[in-house]
């Protein structure tokens, strides 16, 4: 029995603005407005709007909050300020990634969890579950919350002109409460992009009002409506992993190497840590695989599952690839053999049906923008 994709409450204006829309993790969503290209160069350049409401909001309150949350997850939560965020784990009892999060720190004792579309109910049964000993009440806030994200380097001038909030007091990783055109939003400095950007959650009665205001203050300055497909071609760029892809039940944050977002100081247990100590230990001494950049030296463009060759043998897998507008070349990231990660290791290929296509192995990101 198929169910109708979910529509976040800017449906009908994606529709006007001629959206091609597609189901994304059971949402009906806007991947692409005109060219992604020129979506994606926007966004580098001078700034896109993308509407993200299919995230999953689910909040933590009460005097356990912190502890539940230090609990469930792998990060030390209980170190992240009121108005700061954090990027964490969630993670199964072997290791495995659930999903990658991040946990805003709302107040002394409510905490809002971000989990991905494809993995919000998971992560939501997962935080419940494990917080059934604590002093702490798990809300399911997906409907309470519209998303708006806008990224690129002309994003503070844009918002500035809308809101009184202190942006240059906001720091990356930051969020605070306030009025955007009017709209009460929690505006946070978070992204997906490598670029600059705020994410700006709002009732989603607000959206389309917030939406409209947005882009009247950009059209001077080539805002444009940007959908998912240029999010994934610059979150690739950026070297930003995505679920599913980089990350999965199969693999801990260690395989990923995003160990540091294990912290094994902080008190107590965690779901996990017996495991992921274990898996450590392994990625210090032997690494089974390592994630790894892959440029193109052809024009063909690699896709996830495709085989990483060297000498004729499989050493890796592509777990996600694109034509990278910014480097005018198809680039990817692969998860290969530790003899064959080190940046500049020739003879590596990647095999696209059948034929073995060269590829430059380099260190993520492939795109750092200028600060």
């Amino acid at each position: 029995m198929s169910t109708a994709p979910r529509l976040t409450a800017l449906d009908a204006l994606h529709r006007s603005l001629g959206a091609t829309m597609t189901d994304f993790a059971g949402w009906d969503m806007p991947l692409r407005y005109g060219s992604e290209r020129d979506e994606h160069n926007a966004v580098r350049t001078k700034a896109g709007l993308f509407d993200l409401s299919h995230m999953g909001e689910i909040t933590l309150t009460g005097p356990e909050a912190v502890k539940a949350l230090d609990y469930a997850l792998v990060g030390n939560i209980s170190t992240v300020g009121v108005g700061r965020a954090r990027y964490t784990h969630i993670c199964q009892e072997d290791g495995g990634i659930v999903d990658d999060l991040i946990v805003y720190r709302l107040g002394e004792s409510e905490y809002m969890v971000v989990a991905n579309a494809s993995n919000a109910q998971v992560v939501l049964d997962a935080l419940t579950e494990r917080a059934a000993g604590f002093d702490t009440v798990v809300r399911d806030d997906r409907d309470a919350y519209a998303l708006i994200a806008v990224q690129g380097p002309e994003s503070p001038g844009i918002l500035a002109s809308l809101t009184d909030a202190d942006l240059d007091g906001l720091k990356y990783y930051a969020g605070l409460p306030g009025t955007v055109a009017g709209v009460p939003a929690l505006i946070a400095r978070t992204g997906y992009t490598g670029e600059d950007g705020f994410e700006l959650f709002v009732a989603p009665e607000h959206a389309v009002e917030l939406w409209q205001a947005l882009t009247k203050a950009g059209e001077g300055v080539g805002l444009v409506p940007a959908g998912l497909s240029c999010r994934d071609t610059l979150r690739l760029e950026a070297g930003m992993p995505l679920y599913g892809h980089e990350l999965t039940t199969s693999l801990t944050p260690f395989d990923a190497g995003l160990g540091r977002v294990v912290k094994f100081e902080k008190e107590g247990d965690f779901v996990g840590r017996a495991a992921l100590e274990a898996a450590a230990e392994r990625s210090a001494t032997n690494p089974p695989r390592k994630l790894v950049g892959l440029i193109a030296e052809g024009r063909r463009v690699p896709r996830a599952g495709f085989p990483v060759v060297a000498d004729g043998k499989v050493i890796g897998e592509v777990t996600s690839g694109a034509p990278s507008p910014t480097l005018g070349k198809p680039i990817a990231m692969a998860y290969v053999d530790a003899a064959h990660a080190a940046p500049g290791t020739s003879g590596v290929g990647v095999d696209i049906r059948g034929t073995h296509e060269p590829y430059e192995v380099v260190a993520l990101p492939f795109y750092k923008r200028q600060k």
